[in-house]
């Protein structure tokens, strides 16, 4: 396991009490957390609570290698379960310390750390937002402009696969994309769905 000491000169410990903040979703941090010891939850805060949790982890490991290898902001909030001893290292020394690695070694690592994000976000949509918002994400996310300028997705998938994905079941899917046609937001009904409201559906997914 690389320790923070591995990756960058010797920092200096920092003691979290439980129920401390650690880090926020949705915000870029300028460091990157290395938990020695302690437990923290991992998941989605509404207000100063953890709404949805999504996972614990322990010390020894790295909180948010992840974000830091693809320069992202957080996907989650991370709270000190209990009290935990941390080592932060400042981003941009994280990644000159990955870009001394073999090339090979740079893309696997990003590889991973790509997967791993994708991972998260699922679950972290999964966690927060209700099939209507999942649905709408969705669409927007695989959906092609035509010539015309008309945005759409082609389903190639059945709908019990689309519904997997979202965490759904195929029935509340169906029932979904009749709400969206009945407001207006998508048409069609077939293999192919035009996204009449692009802009109503982005309102609905939160994005």
């Amino acid at each position: 396991m690389l320790s923070a000491e591995t990756i960058a000169p010797p920092t200096e410990r920092q003691v979290a009490a439980r129920g401390e903040l650690l880090f926020k979703r949705a915000v870029a941090s300028p460091w990157v957390s290395y938990l020695e010891s302690g437990r923290v939850a991992l998941g989605v805060m509404e207000g100063n609570a953890m709404e949805h949790q999504l996972g614990v982890v322990e010390g020894p490991c790295w909180l948010d290698a992840t974000s830091a290898v693809l320069n992202l902001p957080n996907p989650v909030d991370a709270i000190a379960e209990t009290e935990v001893t941390l080592r932060r290292v400042p981003v941009a020394e994280f990644r000159r310390s990955l870009s001394a690695m073999a090339a090979p070694a740079q893309a696997v690592l990003h590889d991973v750390a790509m997967a791993h994000r994708q991972q998260t976000e699922l679950a972290v949509s999964r966690l927060a937002k209700d099939a209507e918002a999942r649905c709408a994400e969705w669409l927007l996310r695989n959906a092609q402009t035509g010539d015309k300028g008309v945005m759409a997705v082609l389903l190639q998938q059945r709908k019990r696969s689309i519904a997997a994905q979202l965490g759904i079941a195929p029935e509340t899917l169906s029932r979904v994309l009749r709400h969206l046609r009945e407001r207006s937001l998508i048409s069609g009904s077939g293999r192919i769905l035009n996204l009449v409201d692009p802009g109503g559906l982005r309102s609905l997914a939160g994005v």
